[in-house]
């Protein structure tokens, strides 16, 4: 090992702080050979529906050597996204307290350059690539193999501190660090977040079948939305909270100290009405920073037409 490993994986845990990541953790960049596995298995059960990129580089997903040449350690961070407030439900439909604000992949990215940039004034160059939810990378298993949480029944990260309202991140690099052992899982025999699911997306323990997943539903499908979700959406109209919300461990989610975080004021005001009427015009100008600009104008409103035509038969 090398000698200065201690003192660099000190100072990138230091940094992380500094930066304002709620957890951080480290691991050696090798080949995950039990999600492989798991993986795969979710793929042959067509679980990914319409994700099809989920079968792209298979390889690369679960060995970050062949993502990020000579590689040896994957960082794992976690940034908190719970917010001050939330947004009112009352005769409104509702959106994923993620998307509330500006979206996390810019955001949170450039917190990461920002620290890489730092780091390299004191540790000299090293190569390193930094990831928000983008690219090839199974997060939660490099943010569990780095110990700053479990896989929860509902197939979230779970950390006792902090519960599970937060963006996951990782640095792959080249420079050989101490990695951190992995946690136990605390979720024991509650079954909070199975039962509470309106479409029995999680079909057994920490698998989730995604074509009956509120959040892949409103963001991913690009079809009409199937007529086994009537009378199962909750008002949903992006995104879906439900098992996190009923998460015992979410009552120690605390506000995040992120002001690109705070609410968009349209979100705060708009009722159903409201939004029964969104244009594209409209829609550009609330959600062009926002991660729900990726279901686009025309996804939103059909979500919002399916919720509307839902609710008159009721």
């Amino acid at each position: 090992m090398n000698s200065n490993a201690e003192k660099y994986s000190q100072l990138i845990k230091s940094k992380a702080k500094r930066f304002g990541f709620q957890s951080y953790g480290i691991s050696k960049a090798d080949f995950l050979e039990e999600d492989a596995r798991n993986l795969e298995n979710w793929l042959k059960n067509n679980f990914h529906g319409e994700m099809k990129y989920m079968e792209n580089y298979f390889d690369k997903r679960l060995d970050p050597r062949l993502l990020v040449e000579g590689s040896k350690s994957v960082i794992s961070l976690s940034y908190n996204y719970f917010p001050k407030e939330k947004i009112s439900t009352l005769e409104n439909y509702k959106i994923s307290k993620y998307a509330y604000a500006e979206d996390y992949h810019e955001v949170v990215k450039e917190i990461l350059r920002e620290m890489v940039d730092e780091l390299r004034e004191e540790i000299g160059d090293f190569d390193c690539r930094v990831f928000v939810d983008s690219a090839p990378v199974l997060e939660r298993s490099w943010a569990r193999k780095s110990g700053i949480g479990w896989v929860g029944k509902n197939a979230n990260l779970i950390t006792k501190q902090n519960g599970s309202f937060y963006f996951l991140a990782e640095i792959i690099c080249d420079l050989e660090l101490i990695p951190d052992h992995e946690t136990t899982d605390h979720c024991g025999t509650c079954r909070k977040c199975i039962d509470a699911c309106p479409t029995d997306a999680i079909v057994s323990e920490k698998l989730i079948d995604g074509n009956k997943c509120i959040s892949y539903a409103t963001i991913e499908l690009k079809n009409e939305i199937p007529d086994s979700f009537k009378d199962k959406m909750e008002d949903w109209m992006f995104g879906c909270d439900i098992c996190q919300d009923v998460c015992p461990w979410n009552r120690f989610s605390a506000p995040n100290l992120q002001t690109r975080f705070a609410p968009n004021e349209a979100l705060r005001n708009f009722k159903k009405v409201e939004w029964k009427e969104l244009t594209q015009e409209l829609f550009s100008e609330i959600f062009r920073k926002s991660p729900v600009k990726r279901t686009k104008f025309a996804g939103l409103k059909r979500n919002i037409e399916f919720l509307e035509k839902t609710s008159d038969k009721k």
